[in-house]
């Protein structure tokens, strides 16, 4: 939870001043004992520039192992749909991709990495042609997702997908997804993607 917490300068007869955080709620309950409208703005603006600092310092991402870790999984991942999807390299997506106990969800298909590459090479077969285009990722801990539009031919209407997986050791170690066909038209202007 955030509190926040006002800066508050206090100014007695002999204008010797003294300083102190309060919380925001109690700094409208206080008076003070006598008002100088220079000291005021000179603390309005020294406030605005702390807030503004302690704003800037508290949006920067910190170098913590958490962040490193989602970013280089989700480089990895889509670097990885790349080159199964894509460049259709079944031999460097087994060997750089797939972790050997690999789990499925998808019920059409068969769990396991070795027979997850074969569910793709008989596709590759089937659609020489097919492609994806991913649109947009994210990551969180160890999973990744990654919203695509997948074609089997360039002039397909496809379909969106959204793949998520749980990266293990920088391989895909267990996958999720849904999907829908896109249709022809839609009951409003927003495309899938």
């Amino acid at each position: 939870m955030v509190k926040f917490l006002l800066f508050v300068s206090t100014v007695n007869n002999s204008y010797n001043k003294s300083f102190k955080f309060v919380p925001l709620y109690q700094s409208v309950l206080m008076k003070e004992s006598c008002i100088n409208i220079d000291r005021i703005i000179s603390l309005i603006r020294g406030t605005t520039v702390l807030i503004t600092a302690l704003t800037l310092g508290a949006c920067q991402e910190e170098n913590d192992p958490q962040t490193a870790l989602e970013e280089a999984n989700l480089k990895k991942a889509i670097y990885c749909m790349d080159l199964l999807e894509n460049q259709q390299d079944l031999v460097a997506s087994r060997r750089e991709c797939f972790a050997e106990t690999y789990i499925q969800h998808t019920p059409w298909v068969p769990d396991g990495r070795d027979a997850v590459l074969s569910y793709f090479a008989t596709r590759f077969e089937n659609y020489p042609d097919f492609a994806i285009e991913i649109k947009r990722t994210g990551a969180d801990g160890d999973l990744v997702w990654i919203h695509l539009h997948a074609k089997r031919t360039p002039d397909a209407l496809g379909n969106a997908v959204i793949n998520i997986f749980r990266m293990k050791d920088g391989k895909f170690a267990e996958h999720w997804n849904v999907g829908q066909a896109v249709p022809a038209e839609s009951a409003n202007d927003n495309t899938m993607f």
